[in-house]
């Protein structure tokens, strides 16, 4: 596990940042709206719901999302990378802690503007813990997890997962709420589409003169190999090469740059890649 000032310190401070954001939405979003966001969040704040209206107990979020992250932060450390770890504990328990501290501020008392707008600054706040190799938490870590280790798409456990927080919010506080929490999930995830593009693929197609010069600079900026095709122009005629490798979408600008500075005369095809399969090269996480 290896530390670079610079680049750590800069962590920090956006980890910070992003947990202060966090923390903010909920109690001024969340809460406010009654929503019942995805992962552990939205589970804590069921939880916290029940203990009050049923049992007449007040517990601090903090208590409940560090209770319920016990499990899914052991994960990390075993199977994901003790350092993203680190970091992400920092992001719960600064959120967590932040969320019991911070007095609310009321911002608008509309449901649909508190969905929308509370789901964008939410997908904002992930966002920039994931650009930071980190993560608020909860269902986030078992995502990558599956993502990374298994091969699986998690889209279909997480969307369950949600699926029965909203199912009995609604059954217990009406469903209204957890109709509306859908449209928060929504903008939120959107959010996250456009910002983190770490486990989106794009496919190259290159047709170039200079083919091995080509696969050496996709190599060199993203450890990804390429296959040479042989081709014919139809308009000159004439014997050409295409250099075909998929990469991660994080990792488009570069590789672009790269192929322009060995062959400039290039012709660079960028086509979006909605599913993959077999081996590809995953930068690991720290």
């Amino acid at each position: 596990m290896k530390f670079n000032f610079k680049q750590d310190i800069k962590r920090i401070i956006v980890i910070c940042v992003a947990a202060c954001l966090m923390a903010l939405n909920i109690k001024s979003f969340v809460r406010t709206g009654g929503l019942y966001p995805g992962g552990a969040t939205g589970l804590t704040i069921l939880f916290q719901t029940i203990f009050e209206r049923y049992m007449g107990i007040e517990v601090p979020y903090s208590v409940i999302n560090l209770l319920l992250n016990a499990v899914p932060v052991y994960m990390g450390f075993r199977f994901i990378g003790k350092k993203f770890t680190i970091y992400s504990c920092l992001v719960i328990v600064l959120t967590s802690f932040l969320t019991d501290i911070i007095p609310a501020q009321v911002i608008t008392y509309d449901i649909l503007l508190i969905s929308i707008f509370g789901g964008i600054l939410n997908g904002l706040g992930i966002s920039m813990c994931l650009m930071m190799n980190a993560t608020t938490g909860g269902t986030d870590f078992i995502s990558i997890y599956l993502s990374e280790k298994k091969g699986m798409d998690s889209w279909n456990l997480i969307l369950g997962i949600n699926i029965v927080i909203l199912s009995i919010a609604g059954l217990l506080f009406g469903w209204d709420k957890a109709l509306y929490s859908i449209i928060f999930q929504y903008a939120s995830t959107q959010v996250l589409h456009i910002l983190y593009k770490r486990y989106q693929k794009q496919t190259f197609f290159i047709v170039t003169d200079k083919p091995e010069e080509i696969c050496d600079a996709i190599f060199a900026v993203s450890n990804h190999g390429a296959t040479i095709l042989e081709g014919k122009g139809s308009y000159e005629h004439c014997e050409r090469n295409v250099v075909y490798s998929v990469v991660s979408r994080e990792e488009v600008k570069k590789v672009a740059q790269a192929v322009r500075m060995a062959d400039e005369g290039a012709f660079i095809n960028e086509v979006k890649t909605d599913e993959l399969s077999g081996r590809f090269y995953q930068k690991p996480t720290d």
